[in-house]
């Protein structure tokens, strides 16, 4: 293969590998913003606490797979709690309540992760060395073809739940009509609580994968802010809209990085994905895959 057409695939390779990992952080969103109407700011704190109770419990001790059932069952009390204590009270509030009750939910989240396990650095390793594999010229790292791996199957396995399983279509139900669903007989409270669970199991995935990547410290939480492009451009009630955007930006970024960034001294990488959110919005506001939103007078 010619070097330059080699090394072309390889940075879109590399980007649409990264953006499934944005994917992933976005789809802890989506299934909340999707049966609730809630942007749950809280993801990126939950991302963090998972990733720091995963990598606490495994050095002081604990065997990988009892780590990871803890921690599961410790992110399924989380988002129990979370829907119970924090948004069921609030339900037919204004949206803007609901997202500064989850961007509250987020400090106390990071609070109680910094009392339960201190505020260290932790490497966390997940036994994938990070060495570059060959695929006809094109090098791919083998950390982030696995993370992609893993985060591909976490993403079909959702799409496979929403389908096919009598709690997936109850979830569908309610994101299309919830006082539809009410009235056939769907009990929202449990929904509610279910998806929040679900949100819960996707934070600890996330989290495991980029604490590897990054390292489990407390800015970790801000991934959640790569997930916000990325909502904006597939539409935040889209799963669909969230694996395509996703892909789309992850390369945009690195395609971005290498071909412009010498132009604009560096560091494009970072906001060029706002600077195509913001541009979308004004054509289209409810994103590439979005519903739009009708209101009658």
């Amino acid at each position: 293969m010619n070097p330059d057409l080699a090394f072309l695939v390889e940075v879109i390779v590399g980007g649409l590998l990264s953006g499934v990992m944005y994917t992933l952080v976005a789809i802890g969103f989506v299934l909340i913003y999707k049966t609730s109407g809630v942007l749950n700011f809280a993801q990126g704190a939950m991302v963090l606490f998972a990733a720091l109770t995963f990598v606490s419990l495994v050095e002081r001790g604990l065997p990988f797979p009892a780590a990871v059932a803890a921690t599961l069952a410790v992110m399924v009390v989380v988002g129990l709690a979370v829907e119970r204590a924090v948004l069921r009270p609030l339900v037919n509030q204004p949206p803007i309540t609901l997202f500064m009750a989850t961007l509250g939910v987020a400090y106390v989240i990071e609070g109680a992760a910094q009392l339960a396990w201190g505020t260290q650095v932790h490497g966390l390793d997940l036994g994938i060395d990070d060495t570059p594999l060959e695929f006809g010229g094109v090098l791919v790292s083998l950390f982030d073809l696995f993370a992609a791996t893993v985060a591909g199957l976490m993403v079909a396995l959702l799409t496979l739940f929403f389908r096919y399983t009598r709690t997936g279509l109850a979830f569908r139900a309610v994101a299309d009509d919830p006082l539809a669903a009410l009235n056939v007989g769907l009990r929202l409270p449990r929904i509610w609580s279910a998806v929040w669970i679900a949100a819960g199991i996707v934070a600890l995935v996330a989290g495991l994968l980029w604490g590897a990547r990054l390292g489990v410290q407390f800015s970790l939480s801000l991934v959640v802010l790569k997930a916000l492009p990325v909502l904006v451009l597939g539409g935040f009630d889209s799963i669909a809209g969230a694996i395509v955007a996703g892909l789309i930006v992850g390369a945009a970024e690195k395609l971005a990085e290498v071909y412009l960034g010498p132009f604009v001294g560096g560091g494009i990488e970072g906001w060029i994905a706002y600077v195509a959110a913001l541009a979308l919005l004004l054509i289209r506001p409810s994103g590439l895959f979005g519903q739009r939103s009708v209101e009658r007078a």
